[in-house]
């Protein structure tokens, strides 16, 4: 199977920390590679953003990155990409032309509205994950929003015209359903964690007070980076470690950081909270290790991932009670959940983590055995394709000018086959491996 993965604003070759990367870049990069293990080619379509890039690039084995020429080759605001989607979907067109891939996985809604753009000149199915809803933007955010105010009416678009969906946790559901989702085109499949990077074991950051609480993810308002400045200021011998948004050496001119501190000063925190930066991918696990909690307090949250790679490190979330957190918290097993936009209960649910080490080690020792058994990539990764099957046998409609595909029919059932086969060996192999040790 060949599949065509278009993400227009978050390269999965990005540095992280960015105020428009972070999850999705990571989302796109991994499933990419991990689905190429499964035997997928995948080529990821991304905005240039820098002249000086090359047409394509080797991601992984199986996996291309091909930079698309839309817009001036510079870092935009994803919010102003609308008016060179049209520019993106003809240069898609173009290499669906030279090589029209069995499917299209568009993430995020400008990606889908390209990827539609151009996959219908060529009859090719289109796969939406959207990774956040305008619907659920504007309710928060209200007119601090700055997304195009078309944005809502081409995401309905999207839901209607898509194949289908692949929504990243179930309160997604709910929202797809609002705005015209057809229920039966729409998946649930998380994201991912690398397992093999983040692990209980392993080296973990050195600390300077007696507990230690990080936050960590992109540096802007509806993060909830602030509320966790306010939980700690009512606990003695605390540090939080806030890694996310520019380099540190640029953080003087970062509103949002401008904003934490002074917080932090106002409350009589300053030395106790501690602003990195951006934080290189191989550095996460150490400062996550280093950690006797792991907050994750945002006001919305369409998945998140930093809750699972902080379970999968052992260390005990607390977390808000909304979006993907709901599906991957479980309150009081791995953490705690506690309402949105709430310093109060994030500061009694850190006293009762920072209070008993017996109930650290519960929770994260549960945390690490639920993000292993539940989100590791390959798992991830064949739960996707089973997604793509499955919708591309009951909702692909016909190549343009074909009848239905008896060909590309067989060509799934000989992939569902040959996957079946290597699912087998590789069971085998740990079987043997098993007894083995």
């Amino acid at each position: 199977m060949r599949i065509a993965m278009v993400s227009e604003h978050a390269s999965p070759l990005a540095v992280l920390g960015g105020v428009d990367a972070g999850g999705q870049n990571v989302h796109v990069a991994a499933l990419a590679a991990a689905l190429a293990r499964r035997g997928v080619g995948v080529t990821v379509f991304t905005r240039r953003d820098d002249a000086s890039l090359p047409r394509c690039v080797r991601l992984a084995r199986g996996v291309w990155v091909e930079h698309v020429d839309a817009g001036p080759p510079e870092p935009l605001p994803k919010d102003e990409l609308l008016p060179y989607m049209g520019a993106f979907a003809d240069q898609l067109a173009a290499a669906f032309r030279r090589a029209a891939p069995d499917l299209v996985h568009a993430h995020f809604w400008m990606s889908g509205l390209a990827s539609l753009g151009a996959a219908a000149r060529h009859g090719v199915p289109v796969v939406q994950t959207y990774h956040a809803l305008g619907t659920v933007k504007r309710r928060h955010q209200g007119a601090a929003d700055t997304s195009p105010p078309e944005r809502l009416d081409i995401e309905r678009t999207i839901a209607q015209r898509a194949i289908g969906i692949v929504a990243t946790c179930r309160d997604e559901v709910e929202e797809l359903r609002r705005i015209g989702a057809p229920a039966p085109r729409i998946r649930i499949v998380p994201c991912g964690v690398d397992l093999e990077k983040f692990r209980p074991d392993g080296a973990a950051e050195a600390r300077g007070r007696a507990h230690r609480v990080v936050v960590l993810g992109r540096l802007v308002e509806r993060k909830g980076v602030a509320d966790a400045v306010r939980a700690i200021a009512g606990l003695a011998d605390v540090e939080l470690v806030v890694a996310g948004g520019p380099d540190a050496r640029a953080l003087g001119g970062d509103p949002e950081a401008l904003r934490t501190q002074r917080i932090a000063a106002e409350l009589g925190v300053a030395d106790r909270v501690v602003l990195r930066g951006r934080v290189a991918r191989d550095e996460v696990p150490p400062l996550l290790r280093s950690a006797d909690a792991v907050v994750c307090c945002p006001w919305y949250e369409p998945f998140g991932i930093v809750p699972v790679e902080a379970m999968a490190c052992g260390v005990p979330v607390v977390g808000s009670a909304v979006g993907g957190l709901l599906d991957t918290v479980v309150d009081g097993v791995t953490g705690f959940l506690v309402p949105p936009r709430d310093p109060h209960a994030i500061r009694e649910a850190l006293a009762r983590l920072l209070g008993d080490a017996r109930l650290r080690a519960r929770l994260g020792a549960a945390g690490a055995v639920r993000a292993h058994l539940g989100y590791g990539w390959d798992r991830v990764a064949a739960a996707t394709l089973g997604a793509y099957r499955s919708l591309l046998r009951t909702h692909a409609p016909a190549r343009a000018g074909l009848p239905a595909s008896k060909r590309s029919s067989r060509r799934v059932a000989r992939a569902d086959a040959r996957d079946a086969l290597r699912a087998e060996r590789r069971e085998a192999a740990q079987e043997g491996s098993a007894r083995v040790h």
